[in-house]
């Protein structure tokens, strides 16, 4: 997560936390599933690496306690295989691909899942 996500009343903006603000975290995760979490959120670049397919899971609200409206998940899939876009128990997602609440991305193609109220995202990017 990069430095100084999320604020709290209190804390100071600090030269390391502003520089922070354009650059992105990058974590590789190379397994078939992987479950979003707090530290994913903000200036964070998911990569997934793996050759067969794979799927992203948002986690719900009482899991993504960090997560506001407003709050951005970035993936890119570097490996071969789709990789999907799957909601958590009482997660509800929307998109413009082929399978609105299941959305697919193709190898080296990124996506961006958006909070957009209480357990409901929308994704964004190269879907299909």
């Amino acid at each position: 997560m990069a430095t100084g996500f999320p604020a709290i009343t209190g804390d100071v903006l600090s030269a390391t936390n502003f520089n922070n603000l354009v650059a992105f975290t990058v974590t590789t995760e190379s397994g078939a599933t992987y479950t979003v979490d707090n530290d994913d959120l903000y200036q964070v670049l998911i990569q997934t690496s793996n050759a067969s397919t794979k799927t992203v899971t948002i986690a719900p609200d009482s899991t993504l306690t960090s997560a506001v409206v407003g709050s951005a998940v970035t993936v890119i899939n570097t490996g071969s295989g789709l990789l999907s876009i799957a909601a958590g128990s009482g997660v509800t997602i929307t998109s413009a691909g082929a399978v609105s609440a299941a959305p697919t991305l193709a190898q080296h193609k990124v996506l961006q899942c958006v909070r957009v109220a209480a357990n409901s995202w929308r994704v964004y990017g190269g879907i299909g």
